[in-house]
Formats: structure tokens, C-alpha cells, sequence
């Protein structure tokens, strides 16, 4: 039997979850919470083997974040990622994390299920990346890239991003401009406010 711990706030897909394993002879749903900031503890509490972990959860807390303290203390535990947005990097931040798995709230309680049994099986499941869209001829953004454009939809500063990233402030304003031409826009913070506007990426989680 393998235990289950939820982690989401929003009420309907913490009970669809839970209805729909419930009826699974394999699964036992051990526990639901709201905020990802206590699943540490409950997964000392309750020893869960598989945790549906959404990126974002109640008080602003990160399920990308507790991904990572989970992969580390508890090795064992198989978790799949999955959120409500369409979001271009959460799923490879999540599989970066160390998640086993990535799945858009949008999917069917049936494919819900599909993934927890092939994760189960130690099978990974992930999305086919996303790209920022680019000029025609150019290629697309480069992981590093979109790590600097992410930091930039956080209002992030030159010196701020390159002390994140540990790199030169030099090497920030290159990866800006490469982006700057790739995409067409004239300025970083145009890009940003395309990025943020049309849902692609969450300055928040």
C-alpha cells in the first residue's frame, strides 16, 4: 500500500485527488496540506511514499522549494509536481529539483493516476518544454538565459541577478542583450512584462 500525502490549497483538487485515490486498492491518501512549508514535517509525521506537491501553495510558499528539502532528506519519496498555470519553467525547475514528475492541473484524474503508478515504478514524467517566443532565423533561449529572464520578472537588478547566479554583471548584460536580439524586443523589462502579462512566467513561485 502506498501512503499519499497532498499538498495544495485549493480545496477541489485536494478533494478530487483524495476521491479518486481513495478508490485505489494500491494508494492510501495519509494526509492533505495547504502550505508546502510544513511538508517536511509531515513527511517525518506520516512517512508518505508518493506527495502531490503543487508549486504554489498557501502563505506564498514554494513547492519547488520544498521539492528540493524533500529530494534531499527523504530520498525515497517519489513526488510529482503539478500547477494550475501554464507556466514555461516549472516543470524543468521541478524536474531540476529532483521531482519525478511534472503534470498540469488540466490533465484528467485518469492521467492523475497513470503518472502516480509509473512513478511508483520509478519512471519519470515530464512535459515537452516550452520556449520563449523568438524572431524567425533565431534560436531558442538558452537555460541560462531564461534563468536570467526569470530573475528579471522579479525586478531583479544587474549586481542582484549576478550575485544570484554567481556570474559578472558583464555576463548578465551579455545574456540580456543575446535575449534582446533573439526576441525582437528593445528593452529587458518589455520582455519581462510580455513574459509576466501573458502568464508564461510567475515572478512569485
Amino acid at each position: 500500500m502506498n501512503k499519499v500525502l497532498i499538498v495544495d490549497d485549493h480545496e477541489s483538487m485536494s478533494d478530487s485527488l483524495l476521491n479518486e485515490f481513495k478508490n485505489i486498492d494500491d494508494f492510501i491518501v495519509v494526509g492533505s496540506i495547504k502550505s508546502s512549508i510544513h511538508a517536511d514535517l509531515y513527511c517525518r509525521k506520516l512517512k508518505p511514499d508518493l506527495i502531490f506537491m503543487d508549486v504554489c501553495t498557501e502563505g506564498r510558499a514554494s513547492g519547488l522549494e520544498a521539492t528540493k528539502i524533500i529530494r534531499k532528506k527523504y530520498p525515497d519519496v517519489k513526488i510529482i509536481v503539478m500547477s494550475g498555470f501554464d507556466e514555461i519553467t516549472y516543470a524543468p525547475r521541478a524536474k531540476d529539483a529532483g521531482a519525478d514528475a511534472f503534470i498540469f492541473k488540466s490533465k484528467s484524474l485518469d492521467y492523475f493516476v497513470e503518472v502516480a503508478f509509473g512513478v511508483m515504478e520509478g519512471k519519470k514524467f515530464f512535459p515537452e518544454t516550452k520556449t520563449v517566443p523568438t524572431a524567425m532565423g533565431e534560436s531558442p533561449l538558452t537555460e541560462r538565459e531564461m534563468e536570467v529572464l526569470r530573475l528579471i520578472c522579479k525586478h531583479m537588478t544587474n549586481k542582484e541577478i549576478a550575485d544570484e547566479l554567481f556570474i559578472t554583471e558583464h555576463t548578465v548584460k551579455y545574456h540580456k542583450s543575446n535575449m534582446l536580439a533573439k526576441t525582437g524586443y528593445k528593452r529587458a523589462v518589455d520582455l519581462a512584462f510580455y513574459m509576466i502579462s501573458n502568464g508564461l512566467i510567475n515572478p512569485l513561485y
